[in-house]
């Protein structure tokens, strides 16, 4: 019998057929997963990538959608959506507590349940869309933080044994957006963190400031259909061959200055008029739209300025990576 045709089999599995990624990301564009599942138990999880081991499925482990590009053909392979999202304070010390989050918790909610027991730390990142497994995969940072700072150990899922191990910090070597998870040999299972408690007043202060970090956020960057940066910024040894005498590490001022900032557009994705390396997919864009238009950015900037703009948006379902490449 083949599983991956028996409907019954894959009902019990809560694997389910040609589901639309679309919906699941946050450009909005993007072809269907060949199969889809959810698990929402730490077992679930672990038959999901049995499943996917035993009928040789390639594996993409989706969070909120927010950081990543899917091919309008979709996913020839099995998507995992993890929705377990128990938080809870699993150590209470005099100056601060260590709380466990599940790798499909919103990272909107670890926030919430934080300020709520007068923890500080996560509020830093308030406006960043994501789950706290995507979170911890690319090491989310805004101004002088760095989602890294406050993780101490974490468990973690083999993908070849779907054995569950526990990590410690030193494990994930973190770095700007990136972790150990992107050899996709491990997955996010659930993350412990330590946060400092405060008291009533500094709360009640954290959760104001909250407030106008992300009325911030949503008046100046866009907000909707879009990942947010599309590029990385550059490290410093790839500006050796840079055309320009005093060459900067931010991608964002080579894209202001080739005039990308909401004049350049492919279809129906232009980019944002409130910030130059921002894409944003409206109404029907298609994935090959924000590639044809992430192309011309590249050769615009490679033609000015000798360098090549590379992704912080991960691209998935792609045969071959669409993108200008060093």
């Amino acid at each position: 019998m083949n599983i991956t045709t028996d409907k019954t089999a894959l009902n019990k599995l809560g694997v389910q057929t040609n589901i639309p990624l679309a919906q699941y990301t946050w450009f909005g564009t993007g072809g269907p997963a060949r199969f889809f599942t959810q698990p929402t138990t730490v077992a679930a999880y672990a038959k999901s990538l049995d499943f996917a081991h035993k009928q040789k499925l390639d594996i993409f482990v989706l969070g909120q959608g927010a950081n990543i590009l899917i091919s309008d053909s979709g996913f020839d392979g099995i998507v995992i959506r993890p929705q377990v999202s128990v938080i809870k304070i699993v150590s209470d010390e005099p100056e601060y507590s260590l709380v466990q989050a599940g790798a499909g918790t919103v990272f909107a909610d670890l926030i919430t349940y934080c300020l709520e027991h007068d923890l500080t730390g996560p509020e830093e990142f308030i406006g960043i869309p994501g789950t706290v497994g995507g979170s911890v995969f690319i090491n989310i940072h805004y101004y002088d933080f760095l989602l890294s700072q406050f993780l101490v150990k974490a468990e973690v899922i083999e993908r070849a044994t779907g054995k569950i191990i526990k990590v410690d910090f030193d494990w994930f070597n973190f770095g700007y957006n990136q972790s150990r998870l992107f050899d996709r040999q491990h997955y996010l299972v659930s993350a412990t963190f330590r946060f400092a408690k405060t008291t009533k007043l500094q709360t009640a202060f954290n959760k104001g400031r909250s407030v106008e970090i992300f009325r911030h956020r949503t008046k100046r960057f866009p907000y909707k259909r879009t990942c947010g940066s599309f590029f990385r910024n550059f490290a410093k040894d790839e500006l050796t061959n840079a055309s320009l005498p005093n060459p900067c590490i931010y991608v964002a001022f080579y894209l202001d200055n080739i005039g990308a900032k909401g004049t350049l557009s492919v279809g129906n994705a232009g980019v944002s008029y409130q910030h130059a390396n921002m894409i944003v997919a409206e109404p029907g864009s298609t994935s090959q739209d924000i590639v044809q238009l992430a192309r011309l950015m590249q050769q615009k900037v490679i033609d000015r300025f000798n360098l090549i703009p590379r992704t912080e948006c991960l691209m998935v379902g792609f045969d071959k990576y669409p993108l200008l490449q060093p």
